[in-house]
């Protein structure tokens, strides 16, 4: 299949929206609102489409009540029905429904009905009624706060997408995740959740992907903090960051993620160099952040040997956790994400994942694009001599021997050196 796209209702779609109510009519999800009723919030309220190949293939229609957001008609064609798509529609009817200030995202369905597309993302079935509801992961009060300190809401199954990498999505997801999203668990078995964790490892290994998938898993918010962007000439370095934690302590949730916090974190040193007070007001922020409830702080560096020994004392951080190269399942994924689907099944993966091992992900997707990138020129060459218009239509012509030609051209982002380094510095720094 190829690619889906979301957008908003055109008043062109009415007659496909029709034809999905009827479709569902006819099965055992007997849609709860009339068609009158669902084509009028279509035209008065809001409503989002799935479109492939210029098809609308799906709909999410939805209507607020006071703090109540409703959804009216959710439809999905039995040909492309799936998760993914689910998913994303249900995403986009929330972002769009969300500046209205609602607290729950309710729908009401029939017995019968496919409740896995829903439970699956995010809404919870209450009683014998089938009544389910998604919590919003921001309330009215907090939008312009959240838009103030540059947060954003992530779309959800980021957690899901990470593929591979099982030992560190365990450990983040024992020592992170369940412990903030099951506090009354982790309370009988006296584990207190985590308020602070650095992440480390060489560059381009996925840290930041990882910050955003546990915030995604957590469905928080995802604030990041820039160090680079803290010297605004008006005030201190030191000022300005912690203004910016101020804000967002406003924030009754949050993933708070600082990437690259060497910067603003490195060794102090006598005399005393500009960033030293950034570094002293960021140690007393660590320790704000392990009274607050409902935050989660998560730093990341390439250099963790870098950082100022205070950072690295117990109580600081509750854990520092290794983040290195993709292995061989975690590569496959990646490749399968930029292979297009028309010439997957001729390109033999194994040898791909054998020959990037040592790769980053931005290595892996460097090489793919490269790959395709060449076949398009080769096809746009052929077109203009007159020759294989066929073939430049479809990209068919890309073959394993692309790949791995791109592969000969794509530098190592991590180097023999910094790969060993790193392997030192999970045996002496890291904390599980």
């Amino acid at each position: 299949m190829g690619r889906i796209s979301i957008r908003e209702f055109y008043d062109d779609d009415l007659d496909a929206v029709v034809k999905l109510w009827w479709e569902a009519r006819a099965s055992a999800e007997r849609p709860v609102y009339s068609l009158a009723e669902v084509t009028a919030s279509c035209r008065e309220d809001h409503a989002v489409v799935a479109v492939h190949d210029g098809e609308v293939i799906a709909a999410a229609v939805g209507r607020a009540a006071h703090a109540q957001g409703w959804i009216v008609f959710f439809g999905v064609s039995e040909r492309t029905r799936t998760e993914d798509v689910a998913g994303q529609l249900l995403d986009a009817l929330e972002r769009k429904m969300a500046p209205l200030g609602l607290s729950t995202l309710s729908v009401l369905i029939p017995e019968g009905g496919r409740l896995d597309l829903l439970t699956s993302n995010g809404f919870q079935s209450r009683d014998a009624l089938r009544y389910l509801e998604r919590q919003m992961p921001v309330q009215r009060r907090e939008l312009d706060l959240l838009k103030d300190v540059g947060g954003r809401i992530l779309p959800r199954h980021l957690w899901e997408n990470v593929s591979g990498m099982r030992r560190e999505k365990q450990l983040l997801e024992e020592r992170l995740v369940a412990p903030l999203a099951e506090p009354d668990l982790a309370d009988r078995y006296g584990v207190v959740p985590p308020r602070a964790v650095m992440l480390f490892g060489p560059p381009g290994t996925g840290k930041t992907t990882f910050a955003k998938a546990v915030a995604s898993r957590l469905d928080w918010p995802f604030v990041e903090v820039f160090p680079s962007r803290l010297g605004d000439g008006k005030s201190s370095m030191a000022a300005t960051l912690r203004s910016v934690f101020e804000r967002i302590g406003e924030l009754e949730h949050g993933v708070v993620f600082i990437d690259e916090v060497e910067e603003i974190a490195s060794q102090r040193s006598d005399p005393p160099t500009p960033t030293q007070g950034v570094t002293n007001e960021l140690l007393k922020i660590v320790a704000d952040f392990r009274d607050r409830e409902g935050m989660l702080l998560i730093c990341a560096t390439n250099f963790v040997r870098g950082l100022d020994a205070a950072f690295m004392r117990h109580g600081r951080f509750d854990y520092v956790l290794p983040i290195g190269l993709p292995d061989a399942e975690a590569r496959e994924a990646i490749w399968r994400r930029y292979v297009p689907s028309e010439v997957a099944v001729a390109v033999d993966f194994t040898e791909l994942v054998g020959r990037s091992a040592g790769l980053t992900p931005a290595d892996i997707e460097y090489a793919a694009r490269r790959a395709s990138q060449d076949a398009l020129a080769r096809a746009l060459r052929a077109q203009q001599a007159g020759e294989g218009r066929r073939a430049s239509a479809q990209p068919t012509d890309l073959s394993t021997a692309d790949y791995l030609e791109a592969l000969s051209h794509t530098r190592a982002t991590v180097s023999d050196e910094q790969q060993s380094s790193f392997l030192d510095d999970i045996e002496t720094l890291a904390r599980l």
